[in-house]
């Protein structure tokens, strides 16, 4: 149950957000050449904003305490002020001081950048209509009130009526708007659901923090796929653009060690080179133990009847543990024939060759299944140095692979395991 005080309805307000009128149109003469893009000065937060950011939008930005939301947002911020925008940044959890000595630590100072410590929205939208801001960036969403709603800061009433405030004023002034996101211990945004409803863009700011690497992930976007990732390191001075991150995730793999296999995923329309590690050994339990981090547990379970099943492994009394390497989540089916690779390398206790990469997706009768995009991921393969790639017959056909890679097609898990693990 929510308390809510009722108010007059406003007057003055336009009939829509983008303040337009009600009149229909064809949609083949509605002009969309009003709606530019702005670079936010990194490549890999424009590829996930799906090209830059659009005048207007309101953008929720997530993520863990401390993973590193309020540093990417200043030094955008930045990047912004650079280019001559003037940019507000609001923040209701830290002191003007205190975010000027983050900014001079990650060398983001700059005239055009306006810095505000304050939580009563009224008062944030006197400083608006004064500095007349290109770009707004709210920290956090859960800090500002409303003095007219009777609840406190970060009860549902006070973030829906905050931001339903903040969307109107992107819309009808054109001011492109980032709001921070405080997410539960279950890591979804805290606050209504409605909140991820009402605003354009969703983002989450994911990682480990005893890690270096962070991931942006777009998981709702009206203005672009939602497929997309950037991958950021984390340094003394802020977070920095990986523009490799296959060889950050390859760095530290141990090669020719049983129980690790390569595998070619794909990130939106980004290909990424991971290591998949599995570790096989007999269970001391009743019930044997079946984990799996950074891929789907079910389907891991599923590779795991599949082996025994159809290729005479019997893994049914030994505990399981699968883990991709570097802490990034794999979704896509394709990462199946490595995964399988793996654990069955880790049972035999016979390695792989390190110049060897899998990608197939497993069915239930150990077929492999084509995969989409073949051809990047071979090219990706290739750049990193691999010679060999085992791939699903069916991909074989209709393209014309690079010079200096031998690409293996295979139809079931078993002749896989046969060329991979003969001699």
């Amino acid at each position: 149950m929510v308390e809510e005080v009722e108010r007059p309805a406003r007057a003055g307000l336009p009939a829509t957000l983008s303040g337009v009128g009600t009149k229909a149109e064809s949609i083949a003469e509605i002009d969309i050449s009003q709606v530019p893009r702005t670079t936010s000065g990194s490549v890999e937060t424009d590829r996930v904003l799906g090209g830059g950011i659009v005048s207007g939008s309101l953008v929720l930005v997530g993520g863990d305490p401390g993973i590193g939301k309020s540093t990417v947002l200043l030094q955008t911020s930045h990047q912004l002020a650079l280019q001559g925008y003037v940019v507000l940044y609001v923040s209701g959890e830290e002191s003007a001081q205190q975010i000027r000595l983050r900014a001079e630590r990650l060398r983001a100072v700059s005239p055009n950048l306006f810095i505000l410590a304050e939580t009563d929205l009224t008062q944030i939208e006197l400083q608006i209509e004064a500095v007349k801001p290109d770009f707004l960036v709210i920290d956090s969403i859960q800090t500002v009130y409303h003095p007219a709603v009777g609840s406190t800061p970060g009860s549902v009433g006070q973030v829906r009526e905050c931001t339903g405030h903040l969307l109107r004023i992107a819309k009808t002034s054109g001011i492109a708007t980032f709001i921070v996101g405080h997410v539960t211990k279950e890591g979804a945004i805290a606050g209504p659901r409605l909140l991820e409803h009402m605003v354009d863009a969703v983002l989450y700011f994911e990682g480990e923090r005893h890690h270096t690497y962070r991931i942006l992930r777009a998981v709702k976007n009206r203005f672009g796929s939602t497929n997309e990732i950037g991958i950021f390191e984390m340094e003394e001075a802020g977070l920095r653009e990986v523009e490799n991150p296959s060889e950050l995730f390859l760095s530290e793999r141990s090669k020719g060690v049983p129980g690790s296999a390569v595998v070619a995923a794909l990130e939106g329309t980004r290909p990424i080179l991971v290591e998949i590690q599995a570790l096989v050994s007999p269970t001391t339990f009743g019930n044997p133990r079946r984990q799996a981090t950074g891929l789907d547990h079910n389907r891991v379970s599923m590779m795991l009847a599949v082996l025994e099943k159809r290729s005479g492994l019997f893994v049914g009394s030994q505990d399981a543990y699968v883990n991709v390497a570097g802490g990034v989540r794999l979704d896509e089916p394709a990462v199946d024939l490595g995964v399988a690779v793996a654990i069955a390398s880790s049972f035999k206790d016979q390695g792989v060759s390190p110049n060897d990469v899998f990608i197939g997706e497993v069915g239930l009768a150990g077929e492999i299944r084509g995969v989409s995009r073949i051809e990047q991921r071979v090219k990706e393969i290739q750049k990193l140095g691999f010679s060999r790639c085992f791939i699903p017959s069916r991909n074989l056909r209709g393209w014309t692979p690079p010079a200096g890679i031998e690409l293996i097609g295979v139809d079931s898990i078993q002749q896989a395991f046969e060329i991979v693990f003969r001699g």
